[in-house]
Protein backbone atom coordinates (compact mmCIF):
# COMPACT_ATOMS: atom_id res chain seq x y z
CA UNK A 1 0.00 0.00 0.00
CA UNK A 2 1.25 3.68 -0.36
CA UNK A 3 2.49 5.71 1.91
CA UNK A 4 0.37 8.10 1.18
CA UNK A 5 -2.65 6.28 0.77
CA UNK A 6 -1.75 4.45 4.03
CA UNK A 7 -1.44 8.01 5.92
CA UNK A 8 -4.90 8.62 4.43
CA UNK A 9 -6.79 6.06 5.68
CA UNK A 10 -4.95 5.95 8.63
CA UNK A 11 -6.06 9.95 9.17
CA UNK A 12 -9.76 8.91 8.29
CA UNK A 13 -9.85 6.52 10.98
CA UNK A 14 -8.40 8.60 13.60
CA UNK A 15 -11.20 11.04 12.33
CA UNK A 16 -14.03 8.47 12.66
CA UNK A 17 -12.87 7.54 16.24
CA UNK A 18 -12.09 11.40 17.32
CA UNK A 19 -15.18 13.23 15.95
CA UNK A 20 -15.02 15.54 19.11
CA UNK A 21 -11.62 15.68 18.88
CA UNK A 22 -11.23 17.55 15.05
CA UNK A 23 -14.09 19.86 15.81
CA UNK A 24 -12.05 21.00 18.79
CA UNK A 25 -8.69 20.85 16.84
CA UNK A 26 -10.03 22.75 14.30
CA UNK A 27 -12.17 25.49 16.58
CA UNK A 28 -8.31 25.88 17.86
CA UNK A 29 -6.69 26.43 15.06
CA UNK A 30 -9.77 28.99 13.61
CA UNK A 31 -9.59 30.98 16.54
CA UNK A 32 -5.60 30.94 16.95
CA UNK A 33 -5.61 32.14 13.10
CA UNK A 34 -8.48 34.77 13.60
CA UNK A 35 -7.19 36.25 16.91
CA UNK A 36 -3.56 36.24 16.06
CA UNK A 37 -4.38 38.15 12.62
CA UNK A 38 -6.32 40.74 14.56
CA UNK A 39 -3.82 41.16 17.39
CA UNK A 40 -1.69 41.65 14.41
CA UNK A 41 -3.67 44.30 12.24
CA UNK A 42 -4.42 45.93 15.38
CA UNK A 43 -0.65 45.96 16.62
CA UNK A 44 0.84 47.67 13.21
CA UNK A 45 -2.50 50.25 13.24
CA UNK A 46 -1.69 51.39 16.66
CA UNK A 47 2.24 51.58 16.33
CA UNK A 48 1.56 53.25 12.68
CA UNK A 49 -1.22 55.79 14.95
CA UNK A 50 1.39 56.12 17.86
CA UNK A 51 4.64 56.80 15.61
CA UNK A 52 2.30 59.27 13.67
CA UNK A 53 1.22 61.27 16.78
CA UNK A 54 4.81 60.86 17.88
CA UNK A 55 5.85 62.36 14.34
CA UNK A 56 3.17 65.26 15.33
CA UNK A 57 4.40 66.12 18.36
CA UNK A 58 7.80 66.41 17.30
CA UNK A 59 7.04 68.69 14.84
CA UNK A 60 5.39 70.77 16.88
CA UNK A 61 8.54 70.89 19.15
CA UNK A 62 10.49 71.76 15.54
CA UNK A 63 8.15 74.46 14.47
CA UNK A 64 9.12 76.13 18.04
CA UNK A 65 12.76 75.37 17.22
CA UNK A 66 12.47 76.79 13.89
CA UNK A 67 10.95 79.77 14.86
CA UNK A 68 13.24 80.67 17.32
CA UNK A 69 16.36 80.11 15.52
CA UNK A 70 14.81 82.40 12.38
CA UNK A 71 13.88 84.87 15.25
CA UNK A 72 17.44 84.62 16.40
CA UNK A 73 19.42 85.24 13.16
CA UNK A 74 16.68 87.90 12.56
CA UNK A 75 18.47 89.47 15.48
CA UNK A 76 21.59 88.56 14.63
CA UNK A 77 21.33 90.49 11.23
CA UNK A 78 19.61 93.54 13.12
CA UNK A 79 22.54 93.80 15.61
CA UNK A 80 25.37 93.77 12.99
CA UNK A 81 24.13 94.24 9.72
CA UNK A 82 26.18 91.21 8.62
CA UNK A 83 24.76 88.42 5.83
CA UNK A 84 25.61 85.52 7.31
CA UNK A 85 23.26 86.23 10.23
CA UNK A 86 20.47 85.29 7.38
CA UNK A 87 21.44 82.01 6.04
CA UNK A 88 20.05 80.60 9.63
CA UNK A 89 16.94 82.46 8.85
CA UNK A 90 16.38 81.36 5.99
CA UNK A 91 17.03 78.04 6.28
CA UNK A 92 14.57 78.18 9.61
CA UNK A 93 12.18 79.73 7.24
CA UNK A 94 12.09 76.81 5.02
CA UNK A 95 11.52 74.36 7.72
CA UNK A 96 8.91 76.19 9.10
CA UNK A 97 6.40 75.75 6.08
CA UNK A 98 8.07 72.11 5.25
CA UNK A 99 6.88 71.48 9.08
CA UNK A 100 3.53 73.13 8.85
CA UNK A 101 2.66 71.49 6.07
CA UNK A 102 2.99 68.36 7.52
CA UNK A 103 1.29 69.66 10.43
CA UNK A 104 -1.44 70.29 8.01
CA UNK A 105 -1.70 66.99 6.53
CA UNK A 106 -2.02 65.21 9.58
CA UNK A 107 -4.27 67.34 11.67
CA UNK A 108 -6.42 67.38 8.27
CA UNK A 109 -7.60 63.76 9.56
CA UNK A 110 -9.04 65.47 12.93
CA UNK A 111 -11.64 68.22 12.35
CA UNK A 112 -11.48 68.82 16.17
CA UNK A 113 -8.04 70.44 15.84
CA UNK A 114 -9.02 72.80 12.67
CA UNK A 115 -9.76 75.58 14.21
CA UNK A 116 -6.48 75.42 16.35
CA UNK A 117 -4.29 75.08 12.93
CA UNK A 118 -6.20 77.79 12.11
CA UNK A 119 -5.13 79.79 14.69
CA UNK A 120 -1.75 78.67 14.96
CA UNK A 121 -1.04 78.98 11.16
CA UNK A 122 -2.37 82.88 11.37
CA UNK A 123 -0.31 83.60 14.52
CA UNK A 124 2.90 81.70 12.44
CA UNK A 125 1.86 84.22 9.52
CA UNK A 126 1.91 86.86 11.43
CA UNK A 127 5.38 86.24 13.40
CA UNK A 128 7.26 85.42 9.49
CA UNK A 129 5.40 88.66 8.81
CA UNK A 130 6.85 90.78 12.06
CA UNK A 131 10.22 89.37 11.33
CA UNK A 132 10.06 89.76 7.46
CA UNK A 133 8.75 93.51 7.92
CA UNK A 134 11.75 94.06 10.40
CA UNK A 135 14.24 93.17 8.13
CA UNK A 136 12.82 95.10 5.39
CA UNK A 137 12.93 98.22 7.44
CA UNK A 138 16.72 97.33 8.59
CA UNK A 139 17.43 96.98 4.72
CA UNK A 140 15.25 100.25 3.99
CA UNK A 141 17.67 102.22 6.62
CA UNK A 142 14.79 102.97 8.81
CA UNK A 143 16.34 102.15 12.24
CA UNK A 144 13.96 104.30 14.28
CA UNK A 145 10.94 102.50 13.13
CA UNK A 146 12.60 98.79 13.20
CA UNK A 147 13.75 100.13 17.01
CA UNK A 148 9.80 100.77 17.33
CA UNK A 149 8.80 97.05 16.07
CA UNK A 150 10.95 95.52 18.24
CA UNK A 151 10.24 97.54 21.52
CA UNK A 152 6.65 97.07 20.84
CA UNK A 153 6.59 93.43 22.17
CA UNK A 154 4.51 92.34 18.98
CA UNK A 155 6.87 89.59 18.46
CA UNK A 156 6.70 88.18 21.98
CA UNK A 157 3.04 88.10 21.89
CA UNK A 158 3.53 86.48 18.61
CA UNK A 159 5.89 83.61 19.98
CA UNK A 160 4.11 83.15 22.89
CA UNK A 161 0.60 82.72 21.40
CA UNK A 162 2.45 80.19 19.06
CA UNK A 163 4.17 78.54 22.37
CA UNK A 164 0.35 78.00 23.82
CA UNK A 165 -1.25 76.70 20.62
CA UNK A 166 1.93 74.03 20.52
CA UNK A 167 1.57 73.44 23.73
CA UNK A 168 -2.22 72.73 23.57
CA UNK A 169 -1.74 70.64 20.34
CA UNK A 170 1.52 68.94 22.34
CA UNK A 171 -0.41 67.83 25.36
CA UNK A 172 -3.54 66.97 23.35
CA UNK A 173 -1.10 64.08 21.07
CA UNK A 174 0.06 63.45 24.74
CA UNK A 175 -3.09 62.68 25.71
CA UNK A 176 -3.51 60.60 21.78
CA UNK A 177 -0.21 58.78 22.68
CA UNK A 178 -1.05 57.59 26.31
CA UNK A 179 -4.71 56.81 25.30
CA UNK A 180 -2.99 54.94 22.46
CA UNK A 181 -0.60 52.98 24.06
CA UNK A 182 -3.49 52.28 26.84
CA UNK A 183 -5.83 50.62 23.88
CA UNK A 184 -2.71 48.26 22.27
CA UNK A 185 -1.99 47.10 25.91
CA UNK A 186 -5.45 46.46 26.20
CA UNK A 187 -5.45 44.71 22.71
CA UNK A 188 -2.31 42.66 23.65
CA UNK A 189 -4.29 41.77 27.22
CA UNK A 190 -7.19 40.82 24.73
CA UNK A 191 -4.68 39.02 22.47
CA UNK A 192 -2.97 37.05 25.17
CA UNK A 193 -6.21 35.56 26.90
CA UNK A 194 -7.60 34.98 23.64
CA UNK A 195 -4.35 32.88 23.11
CA UNK A 196 -4.58 31.46 26.25
CA UNK A 197 -8.22 30.80 25.95
CA UNK A 198 -7.18 28.74 22.57
CA UNK A 199 -4.43 27.16 24.44
CA UNK A 200 -6.52 25.38 27.09
CA UNK A 201 -8.79 24.89 24.01
CA UNK A 202 -6.09 23.30 22.29
CA UNK A 203 -4.75 21.42 25.30
CA UNK A 204 -8.46 20.29 26.47
CA UNK A 205 -8.58 18.97 22.78
CA UNK A 206 -5.21 17.03 23.33
CA UNK A 207 -6.73 15.69 26.84
CA UNK A 208 -9.51 14.25 25.14
CA UNK A 209 -7.42 12.91 22.42
CA UNK A 210 -4.99 11.17 24.82
CA UNK A 211 -8.16 9.95 27.16
CA UNK A 212 -9.52 8.21 24.41
CA UNK A 213 -6.50 7.13 22.85
CA UNK A 214 -5.79 5.73 26.46
CA UNK A 215 -9.26 4.17 26.46
CA UNK A 216 -8.95 2.88 22.16
CA UNK A 217 -5.42 1.66 23.75
CA UNK A 218 -7.23 -0.21 26.81
CA UNK A 219 -10.06 -1.64 25.21
CA UNK A 220 -7.61 -3.14 22.56
CA UNK A 221 -5.46 -4.44 24.93
CA UNK A 222 -8.96 -5.97 26.80
CA UNK A 223 -9.43 -7.28 22.66
CA UNK A 224 -5.90 -8.57 22.34
CA UNK A 225 -6.12 -10.91 25.54
CA UNK A 226 -9.71 -11.93 24.74
CA UNK A 227 -8.52 -12.74 21.43
CA UNK A 228 -5.22 -14.49 23.10
CA UNK A 229 -7.48 -16.34 25.39
CA UNK A 230 -9.64 -17.66 23.65
CA UNK A 231 -6.73 -18.46 21.34
CA UNK A 232 -5.08 -20.26 23.59
CA UNK A 233 -8.22 -21.70 24.66
CA UNK A 234 -8.67 -23.56 21.19
CA UNK A 235 -5.23 -24.15 21.17
CA UNK A 236 -5.28 -25.93 24.28
CA UNK A 237 -8.92 -27.86 22.70
CA UNK A 238 -6.50 -28.73 19.75
CA UNK A 239 -3.97 -30.51 21.76
CA UNK A 240 -6.65 -32.38 23.47
CA UNK A 241 -8.64 -33.53 20.28
CA UNK A 242 -5.41 -34.88 19.22
CA UNK A 243 -4.47 -36.21 21.65
CA UNK A 244 -8.03 -37.92 21.72
CA UNK A 245 -7.79 -38.71 18.36
CA UNK A 246 -3.98 -39.69 18.53
CA UNK A 247 -5.32 -42.08 21.74
CA UNK A 248 -8.67 -43.19 19.34
CA UNK A 249 -6.21 -43.81 16.66
CA UNK A 250 -4.28 -45.70 18.25
CA UNK A 251 -6.94 -47.91 20.36
CA UNK A 252 -8.26 -48.48 17.04
CA UNK A 253 -5.22 -49.47 15.45
CA UNK A 254 -4.73 -52.17 18.98
CA UNK A 255 -8.47 -53.35 18.41
CA UNK A 256 -7.98 -54.14 14.75
CA UNK A 257 -4.82 -55.82 15.14
CA UNK A 258 -6.14 -57.70 18.46
CA UNK A 259 -9.23 -58.15 15.77
CA UNK A 260 -6.25 -59.58 12.95
CA UNK A 261 -4.26 -61.95 15.51
CA UNK A 262 -7.88 -63.13 16.86
CA UNK A 263 -9.03 -63.90 13.04
CA UNK A 264 -5.72 -65.15 12.15
CA UNK A 265 -5.68 -67.65 15.07
CA UNK A 266 -9.02 -68.75 14.52
CA UNK A 267 -8.40 -69.09 10.65
CA UNK A 268 -4.98 -71.49 11.30
CA UNK A 269 -6.78 -73.32 14.19
CA UNK A 270 -10.10 -73.97 13.32
CA UNK A 271 -10.15 -73.67 9.10
CA UNK A 272 -6.81 -74.80 9.01
CA UNK A 273 -7.71 -77.77 10.87
CA UNK A 274 -10.82 -78.19 8.32
CA UNK A 275 -9.28 -78.48 5.60
CA UNK A 276 -6.26 -80.66 7.06
CA UNK A 277 -8.80 -83.07 8.28
CA UNK A 278 -10.47 -82.95 4.79
CA UNK A 279 -7.31 -83.48 3.38
CA UNK A 280 -6.88 -86.53 5.01
CA UNK A 281 -10.30 -88.07 4.70
CA UNK A 282 -9.33 -87.38 0.73
CA UNK A 283 -5.87 -89.30 0.99
CA UNK A 284 -7.60 -92.43 2.95
CA UNK A 285 -10.86 -92.23 0.46
CA UNK A 286 -8.17 -92.30 -2.51
CA UNK A 287 -6.25 -95.06 -1.00
CA UNK A 288 -9.04 -97.18 -0.79
CA UNK A 289 -10.35 -96.44 -4.35
CA UNK A 290 -7.02 -97.33 -5.78
CA UNK A 291 -7.43 -99.14 -8.95
CA UNK A 292 -10.96 -99.55 -8.61
CA UNK A 293 -12.78 -95.81 -10.27
CA UNK A 294 -10.01 -94.22 -11.91
CA UNK A 295 -12.70 -90.96 -13.29
CA UNK A 296 -13.43 -90.97 -8.71
CA UNK A 297 -9.55 -91.08 -8.28
CA UNK A 298 -9.10 -88.02 -11.24
CA UNK A 299 -11.59 -86.09 -9.36
CA UNK A 300 -10.13 -87.02 -5.63
CA UNK A 301 -6.85 -85.57 -7.13
CA UNK A 302 -8.51 -82.43 -8.14
CA UNK A 303 -10.29 -82.12 -4.34
CA UNK A 304 -6.79 -82.77 -2.92
CA UNK A 305 -4.96 -80.15 -5.09
CA UNK A 306 -7.93 -77.81 -3.94
CA UNK A 307 -8.04 -78.43 -0.63
CA UNK A 308 -4.04 -77.58 -1.13
CA UNK A 309 -5.08 -74.65 -2.67
CA UNK A 310 -7.23 -73.38 0.40
CA UNK A 311 -4.74 -74.30 2.93
CA UNK A 312 -1.80 -72.04 1.08
CA UNK A 313 -4.66 -69.26 0.48
CA UNK A 314 -4.91 -69.27 4.37
CA UNK A 315 -1.79 -69.76 5.30
CA UNK A 316 -1.59 -66.25 3.22
CA UNK A 317 -4.39 -64.69 4.43
CA UNK A 318 -2.77 -65.24 8.06
CA UNK A 319 0.48 -63.77 6.82
CA UNK A 320 -1.39 -60.65 5.69
CA UNK A 321 -3.28 -60.45 8.90
CA UNK A 322 -0.70 -61.08 11.51
CA UNK A 323 2.75 -61.97 10.17
CA UNK A 324 3.43 -65.33 12.32
CA UNK A 325 7.38 -64.25 10.65
CA UNK A 326 7.47 -60.93 13.08
CA UNK A 327 7.33 -62.76 15.67
CA UNK A 328 9.69 -66.00 14.67
CA UNK A 329 12.20 -64.28 12.57
CA UNK A 330 12.00 -60.51 13.68
CA UNK A 331 11.55 -57.65 12.20
CA UNK A 332 14.45 -57.41 9.10
CA UNK A 333 13.45 -61.10 7.60
CA UNK A 334 9.82 -60.23 7.73
CA UNK A 335 10.84 -56.90 5.98
CA UNK A 336 12.18 -58.45 3.24
CA UNK A 337 9.78 -61.06 2.43
CA UNK A 338 7.12 -58.54 2.50
CA UNK A 339 9.48 -56.67 0.06
CA UNK A 340 10.09 -59.40 -2.13
CA UNK A 341 6.60 -60.71 -2.06
CA UNK A 342 5.97 -56.79 -3.70
CA UNK A 343 8.76 -57.11 -6.41
CA UNK A 344 7.43 -60.27 -7.17
CA UNK A 345 3.87 -59.17 -7.28
CA UNK A 346 4.45 -55.73 -9.40
CA UNK A 347 7.52 -56.40 -11.19
CA UNK A 348 9.23 -53.38 -9.83
CA UNK A 349 12.52 -54.22 -8.29
CA UNK A 350 13.02 -52.73 -4.72
CA UNK A 351 16.30 -52.09 -3.61
CA UNK A 352 16.89 -52.65 0.49
CA UNK A 353 18.83 -51.43 3.26
CA UNK A 354 18.10 -53.04 6.53
CA UNK A 355 19.94 -53.03 9.75
CA UNK A 356 18.88 -54.95 12.78
CA UNK A 357 17.06 -52.19 15.36
CA UNK A 358 15.84 -53.11 19.14
CA UNK A 359 11.87 -51.84 19.12
CA UNK A 360 8.68 -53.13 21.06
CA UNK A 361 6.85 -55.49 19.30
CA UNK A 362 4.05 -52.94 18.87
CA UNK A 363 6.67 -50.61 17.07
CA UNK A 364 8.00 -53.31 15.25
CA UNK A 365 4.45 -54.26 13.96
CA UNK A 366 3.78 -50.43 13.01
CA UNK A 367 7.16 -50.45 10.61
CA UNK A 368 5.62 -53.65 8.99
CA UNK A 369 2.49 -51.70 8.70
CA UNK A 370 3.75 -48.64 7.30
CA UNK A 371 5.89 -50.66 5.12
CA UNK A 372 3.12 -52.44 4.19
CA UNK A 373 0.86 -49.55 3.16
CA UNK A 374 3.62 -47.60 1.37
CA UNK A 375 3.91 -50.52 -1.10
CA UNK A 376 0.55 -50.65 -1.44
CA UNK A 377 0.20 -46.96 -2.47
CA UNK A 378 3.41 -47.67 -4.18
CA UNK A 379 1.54 -50.39 -6.29
CA UNK A 380 -1.79 -48.11 -6.95
CA UNK A 381 -0.72 -44.82 -7.57
CA UNK A 382 3.01 -43.79 -7.77
CA UNK A 383 3.90 -45.71 -11.37
CA UNK A 384 7.28 -46.33 -10.31
CA UNK A 385 9.75 -47.92 -11.88
CA UNK A 386 12.10 -48.44 -8.46
CA UNK A 387 11.68 -48.58 -5.17
CA UNK A 388 14.73 -48.04 -2.25
CA UNK A 389 13.93 -48.94 1.46
CA UNK A 390 16.22 -48.80 4.19
CA UNK A 391 16.03 -49.25 8.05
CA UNK A 392 18.34 -47.71 10.08
CA UNK A 393 20.02 -46.51 13.01
CA UNK A 394 20.71 -42.31 12.70
CA UNK A 395 21.85 -40.18 15.60
CA UNK A 396 20.64 -43.12 17.67
CA UNK A 397 17.30 -42.76 16.54
CA UNK A 398 15.56 -45.27 14.64
CA UNK A 399 15.08 -43.86 10.71
CA UNK A 400 12.46 -46.26 8.28
CA UNK A 401 12.72 -44.48 4.68
CA UNK A 402 10.51 -45.76 1.53
CA UNK A 403 11.22 -43.51 -1.57
CA UNK A 404 10.14 -43.98 -5.37
CA UNK A 405 10.43 -42.77 -8.56
CA UNK A 406 6.67 -42.42 -9.26
CA UNK A 407 5.01 -39.49 -10.75
CA UNK A 408 4.85 -38.01 -7.06
CA UNK A 409 2.29 -35.92 -6.14
CA UNK A 410 1.49 -31.84 -4.39
CA UNK A 411 2.51 -32.22 -1.01
CA UNK A 412 0.14 -29.67 -0.34
CA UNK A 413 -2.90 -30.70 -2.03
CA UNK A 414 -5.25 -33.69 -0.82
CA UNK A 415 -4.26 -37.18 -2.56
CA UNK A 416 -6.35 -39.77 -3.30
CA UNK A 417 -4.00 -41.87 -0.64
CA UNK A 418 -4.80 -39.27 1.97
CA UNK A 419 -6.34 -41.29 4.34
CA UNK A 420 -3.68 -44.07 4.12
CA UNK A 421 -1.32 -41.00 4.92
CA UNK A 422 -2.94 -40.33 7.46
CA UNK A 423 -3.24 -43.44 9.25
CA UNK A 424 0.33 -44.09 8.73
CA UNK A 425 1.13 -40.80 10.53
CA UNK A 426 -1.14 -41.78 13.74
CA UNK A 427 0.43 -45.20 13.58
CA UNK A 428 3.67 -43.08 14.07
CA UNK A 429 2.71 -40.54 16.35
CA UNK A 430 0.94 -43.61 18.58
CA UNK A 431 4.56 -45.07 19.00
CA UNK A 432 6.25 -41.72 20.19
CA UNK A 433 7.32 -41.22 16.56
CA UNK A 434 6.95 -38.40 13.34
CA UNK A 435 6.40 -39.11 10.11
CA UNK A 436 7.90 -36.89 7.00
CA UNK A 437 5.96 -37.07 3.69
CA UNK A 438 8.20 -35.29 0.45
CA UNK A 439 7.04 -35.53 -2.67
CA UNK A 440 6.57 -32.62 -5.99
CA UNK A 441 4.88 -34.06 -9.88
CA UNK A 442 7.09 -35.62 -11.70
CA UNK A 443 9.83 -36.61 -8.36
CA UNK A 444 8.77 -39.40 -7.19
CA UNK A 445 7.60 -39.67 -2.80
CA UNK A 446 9.49 -40.21 -0.17
CA UNK A 447 8.19 -41.21 3.09
CA UNK A 448 11.01 -40.75 6.56
CA UNK A 449 9.69 -42.30 9.74
CA UNK A 450 12.14 -41.66 12.84
CA UNK A 451 11.48 -43.00 16.31
CA UNK A 452 13.42 -40.76 18.83
CA UNK A 453 16.05 -43.15 21.53
CA UNK A 454 13.71 -42.35 24.38
CA UNK A 455 11.07 -45.04 22.67
CA UNK A 456 14.15 -47.43 22.01
CA UNK A 457 15.43 -46.80 25.65
CA UNK A 458 11.84 -47.92 26.69
CA UNK A 459 12.37 -51.46 25.21
CA UNK A 460 14.73 -52.21 26.40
Amino acid sequence: MPLNQSFRLRLRNVIRQNPVVLVLACAAAGLLFVINERSYHQTVSKIETLAQMRQAHTNLLALERNLLDAETGQRGYLLTGRDEYLQPYLQALAKVDQIFKALQNYYAQRPDTLATMAQLHQTIDAKLSELALTLRLYDEGKDGEVNAVLLSNVGKEHMDLIRQVSAGLRALETNSIEAGRADLVNSLRVSRVGLAGVSLLALLALLLYLLQAMMQENHEREMRQQIQAERDRLDEEVKQRTQQLTELAQHLQTAREDERHRLARDLHDELGALLTSAKLDAARIKSRLAGTAPEALERLAHLVSTLNSSIALGRRIIEDLRPSTLGNLGLVPTLEILVREFGETSGVPVEIDLAEVSLQPSAELMIYRLVQEALTNIGKYARAKQVWVSLGEQNGDVRLAVRDDGVGFDARARPASVYGLVGMRYRVEAEGGTLTVQSAPGQGTRLTMLLPAKRRAEAG
